[in-house]
């Protein structure tokens, strides 16, 4: 039976804003789950509000862990004003940008797991650039385009350890699709191609797979 989040949890990340759907998130815990009994730290790329984090966090907590989190809090391109994702109530007055940190942290301190996780404010390719340990689970949930889901994945999939796992949000194979999903979508494929990385589940647009080859080899 895969691992499942306490009722208590479940509701946390029900409540919390943001985007991820319940089966995916249900796949995404049991994910941490399994990749935190490699004793290193779980790692998203692309926070939002806490949603996911939510379920990483206290995959870390019951496995001696840290849960990692790396975003600019200023929103992707689909959640700026204009467009569908778009929040108001997460932008800034004073300064007239999104800024979801203080949503996050308030996020994190309703679920009472605030000591479990590291918040790395900035953005993804600077992160990853100063980054260099190795992580139990690298999950990619950052900006949809290519460049950006792109840059995520060279920065951080290298660094998932020997059996850990890459997780893979917004995988959508259908070209009508394009705008959520196809870059994400062709990270993936790059990800299977590049012969590192086995696929052990696929749940809706959410894609698990193991890193089976040292990076490099």
């Amino acid at each position: 039976m895969p691992a499942a989040p306490s009722p208590e949890i479940l509701a946390s990340f029900e409540a919390a804003k943001g985007f991820m759907p319940l089966r995916e998130g249900l796949a995404l815990y049991s994910a941490a789950v399994e990749a935190g009994r490699l004793g290193l730290p779980l790692l998203e790329v692309g926070t939002y509000c806490g949603r996911s984090a939510i379920l990483l966090a206290d995959a870390a907590r019951a496995a001696g862990v840290t849960a990692l989190t790396v975003d600019h809090h200023r929103g992707s391109e689909e959640q700026q004003p204009g467009w569908d994702y778009h929040d108001p109530e997460t932008v800034d007055a004073e300064v007239g940008l999104m800024d979801t940190l203080p949503t996050f942290r308030r996020t994190l301190h309703k679920a009472g797991l605030e000591d479990h996780v590291i918040a790395l404010v900035g953005r993804s390719p600077q992160v990853a650039a100063v980054w260099n340990s190795p992580l139990g689970l690298v999950f990619i949930d950052g900006g949809h385009t290519d460049e950006h889901a792109n840059a995520d994945y060279e920065g951080w999939a290298r660094h998932v350890a020997e059996d850990g796992l890459l997780v893979i949000h917004d995988v959508f194979p259908e070209p009508e699709d394009e705008f959520t999903g196809q870059a994400p979508y062709r990270v993936y494929l790059r990800a299977l191609g590049s012969g590192d990385f086995t696929e052990i589940s696929a749940t809706d647009s959410l894609r698990v797979l193991r890193r089976t080859r040292a990076a490099g080899n």
